[in-house]
């Protein structure tokens, strides 16, 4: 089936009730994008924020009439005749497999690959884990989870009991199990979270080695030879108290989903419990990673 498209730029003050018109006009979709480069970090919790500058995507079958539309469109005032508009054409594609296709093994370190279930297994000799794109935030792709995953492969976690903190998709809980570890604990906030870990855990034939809860649900006194924590900048140092307690004395911390200029000021803070290394930058984000004193 062949598609159109129209793309508006709008202030994101008035780009709810410019969703809402563009539906009632037939709209089968609307997609928002940025506009201006202008990234959203650190959204608070509950909250769905747009930019300033916010490009809407309304998509609509490929014999609609669009000029009506246009028409209602520049009646509105925040738009005006003559505003800026694109109406594209779109390719009929499989677009499962357009999305399948975009998706390869990722090797990670010097042991481990993150390997698409749809796609050939590049070392069947390596540390392999199995894991699709889902619901969850997690597939190595994202600097962060990269980071995170570098630290694994470098660790000898052989005996050592592991905790996953925000575990998300599972990848790094499925990764620490796969390099060896006896035990890993995921927590999470979100119940989708959980049910992806599992079901990645389930994947790869690790649930044996896999416990995962919500916070309210975690055991007392929790701890761990290893805690990795791939979240953002704010919930890390609201929750620093939180996460040292886990980490036994002589065990490793590692923290990511950290912007470069928010990195020292974390690390500066863990320092109360844990003797820092210097901070591993990728791209535009950074790790950190310390021993509990």
């Amino acid at each position: 089936m062949a598609w159109i498209q129209l793309r508006i730029h709008t202030h994101r003050d008035n780009a709810d009730m410019l969703g809402d018109l563009l539906m009632d006009q037939g709209s089968l979709s609307i997609t928002y994008e940025d506009g201006q480069d202008e990234p959203i970090f650190e959204p608070k919790l509950g909250d769905t924020p747009l930019w300033q500058d916010t490009v809407m995507i309304a998509l609509f079958d490929a014999g609609t009439d669009l000029a009506p539309t246009i028409e209602l469109l520049e009646s509105m005032p925040f738009l005006g005749k003559g505003f800026a508009h694109k109406i594209e054409q779109v390719e009929d594609k499989d677009w499962i497999r357009e999305w399948m296709d975009s998706f390869h093994p990722i090797q990670f370190g010097s042991r481990l690959w993150i390997c698409p279930s749809w796609r050939e297994i590049p070392d069947p000799t390596a540390v392999n884990v199995i894991l699709d794109p889902g619901l969850a935030f997690g597939t190595g792709t994202h600097p962060t989870t990269a980071l995170c995953l570098e630290w694994l492969d470098s660790l000898d976690l052989s005996n050592q009991e592991v905790i996953d903190f925000g575990c998300g998709s599972g990848i790094l809980a499925v990764a620490a199990i796969k390099l060896g570890a006896k035990k890993v604990t995921g927590v999470d906030i979100d119940y989708q979270a959980i049910d992806a870990s599992r079901a990645n855990a389930e994947r790869n034939n690790v649930t044996d080695k896999l416990a995962l809860y919500l916070p309210e649900d975690q055991p007392a006194n929790l701890q761990a030879d290893v805690l990795v924590a791939n979240i953002l900048a704010g919930p890390l140092k609201e929750l620093a108290p939180l996460i040292a307690e886990k980490v036994k004395t002589g065990g490793k911390l590692a923290l990511s989903g950290l912007l470069q200029e928010q990195a020292q000021d974390v690390c500066d803070f863990y320092s109360q419990w844990f003797v820092m290394d210097p901070v591993c930058h990728k791209e535009d984000w950074s790790r950190l990673t310390g021993t509990r004193k």
